[in-house]
């Protein structure tokens, strides 16, 4: 009887297991969202440069937190700063390096990710990795810029576990290439539309006849609204969503959306890209309520565009985009952002956290059985 016990348990382990790693991204399930085509690894990577790395910390009950770090290059980020703007959606948060951002337009630090009552802890990973590294000897000053979401309803963070090592490991884990997404890094804690949220991203490929370029994005998603997936009313549907019944389900949270592009796009054009990263979240139902800090970060990976931190000429000659030429790439970075949102609660697992709160994954079978219905996916 025991053995068979032993032998039912493993199976259930082995099965729960299975269950997760069957969470898949939303183009996996024939969801298909905008019109233009993805780049190759439909991420923020697939901007040439960009690195992203992370550390997620899921230790016994209480700790379900983490930081995710993006790079812009893989140089010398203080010496050569990259074009940069900041949109503020709804400022109910603690983004910090904005006002420098906005004032001079560049970005001369890794973009990092935390938890609210971790952000001095990422200002301080950013400072001791800019001072470290080769070059920088003589530096005296440099803006960290770090986001945040509270991700208190299942994490301890009050205690603030997140650490200046933590941030310096993300920074040292940037690489190209894929990028894990769901309950990892900065979203490790986080609840989107009342579904377990994390990190997403997505990117979008313009095609020759409109330049060619590439915007990406990556999104930490802790917010509230009612949730639609390619229009369809998935939260309505579900029964969960913010004010359900005058029940004030809780909409408050917050959504770091980070844009990448490798277009000749100066601050004042990247801020009328990260404008419409905010209408990306609206498309799937978030409300930037009262107490949300929605904050989006863009920035220009263009070589060619890159600010020298001690220019030797008195001028700089750089090429840009007219104007006229914008329009496709404000479309990418909408539909990316819608898809990188999608992408953080398709592959979000349910997770039990501080004081045994539970937080249940966006339930696929019955979001998919939905969407079969409006007819978002073939039956």
């Amino acid at each position: 009887m025991k053995q068979f016990l032993l032998l039912f348990l493993l199976m259930m382990v082995l099965t729960n297991q299975t269950q997760a790693q069957e969470r898949k991204r939303v183009r996996e399930y024939g969801i298909k969202i905008g019109v233009l085509p993805t780049g190759q690894l439909n991420a923020i990577t697939d901007v040439p440069g960009v690195q992203v790395g992370q550390v997620t910390l899921n230790k016994g009950k209480d700790i379900r937190t983490g930081v995710t770090a993006i790079l812009p290059h893989t140089g010398n980020l203080f010496q050569e700063k990259v074009p940069a703007a900041v949109f503020v959606g709804n400022g109910f948060g603690k983004l910090a390096g904005t006002t420098q951002v906005q004032e001079l337009g560049n970005l001369e630090s890794p973009i990092i990710l935390t938890n609210t009552l971790s952000v001095a802890a990422g200002m301080n990973g950013v400072i001791t990795h800019t001072l470290q590294q080769p070059g920088n000897e003589k530096v005296q000053s440099v803006n960290a810029v770090v986001g945040e979401t509270n991700d208190g309803g299942l994490n301890d963070i009050r205690s603030r576990h997140v650490t200046e090592k933590h941030v310096l490991e993300a920074i040292q884990k940037a690489r190209g290439g894929a990028v894990e997404e769901g309950n990892v890094g900065a979203g490790t804690g986080t609840i989107c539309f009342g579904f377990k949220g994390g990190i997403g991203t997505s990117s979008r490929k313009l095609p020759a006849s409109l330049g060619g370029y590439t915007v990406g994005v990556l999104v930490q998603t802790n917010f509230g609204g009612v949730l639609q997936v390619a229009g369809a009313p998935v939260g309505e549907e579900l029964e969960k969503f913010s004010f359900r019944q005058q029940i004030l389900e809780k909409a408050d949270g917050s959504c770091m959306i980070i844009v990448a592009t490798d277009a000749p796009v100066d601050a004042r054009n990247l801020e009328r890209m990260a404008q419409r990263a905010m209408l990306g979240l609206g498309k799937t139902g978030g409300i930037a309520s009262n107490g949300s800090g929605d904050y989006v970060i863009a920035f220009s990976a263009n070589p060619g565009l890159r600010i020298p931190h001690e220019a030797k000429e008195k001028t700089q000659t750089v090429t840009l985009l007219h104007n006229d030429e914008l329009s496709p790439l404000f479309m990418a970075t909408i539909e990316a952002t819608e898809e990188a949102i999608l992408n953080s609660l398709f592959k979000a697992e349910t997770t039990v956290g501080r004081d045994g709160n539970k937080v249940e994954a966006l339930p696929l079978n019955k979001t998919l059985d939905i969407l079969k219905k409006h007819h978002v996916i073939r039956p």
